[in-house]
C-alpha cells in the first residue's frame, strides 16, 4: 500500500460528506499526511447551458458565500487547517483535478453514489475524478445502508 503525504478530500457539503471525511481523515492519520479539502460550485450557466439572457452574478456570488461558509463550519468539524480549505467555482472534476495537481496530491477521496442506468449515463463526478487523475483515487461509497 502507498504510503500517502497529501490528500484532497472533495465533498458536496451534503450529510454524506461525512462519510467521506471520516475515510479520508482515517488515511492521512495513518499516514501522518497533509489533509486539504475541497468543495466545487458548478457555475448557474452551466445548468442553463449558457443561454438564459440574465445576470446570475449575484446569486452566484451569494452561492459562494454561504458554500464558503458551510465549508468552514464542516471543514473545521473535520480539523483541517484554514489554508488546507478551498472552494472554488468550476465543473466539479476539472477543478478537483487541478487542485490535485497544485498541491501534489497523492491521493483523491471522493463520494460516489453508485449510480446506474440513466444517472451513471449522465456522468457523476467520481467517474470523472477517477479517469482524468494522475494519483491515486478512492470512490467511498456513501448514502447506502451497509
Amino acid at each position: 500500500m502507498a504510503n500517502y503525504t497529501k490528500i484532497l478530500m472533495a465533498v458536496d457539503l451534503t450529510d454524506d460528506s461525512a462519510e467521506v471525511a471520516e475515510r479520508a481523515r482515517a488515511i492521512a492519520t495513518n499516514n501522518s499526511a497533509e489533509l486539504h479539502i475541497i468543495h466545487v460550485i458548478e457555475p448557474l450557466s452551466f445548468a442553463y447551458g449558457g443561454d438564459i439572457p440574465m445576470d446570475f452574478s449575484g446569486i452566484q456570488d451569494e452561492i459562494h458565500q454561504q458554500a464558503s461558509q458551510q465549508l468552514e463550519k464542516f471543514a473545521t468539524e473535520q480539523g483541517v487547517a484554514a489554508d488546507r480549505r478551498h472552494v472554488v467555482l468550476g465543473r466539479p472534476e476539472v477543478e478537483i483535478h487541478a487542485l490535485a495537481e497544485e498541491i501534489g496530491a497523492d491521493l483523491i477521496v471522493v463520494g460516489s453514489h453508485g449510480r446506474y442506468g440513466l444517472a451513471l449515463l449522465m456522468g457523476s463526478t467520481a467517474n470523472g475524478v477517477l479517469h482524468g487523475a494522475t494519483c491515486d483515487v478512492l470512490a467511498v461509497r456513501v448514502g447506502v445502508s451497509r
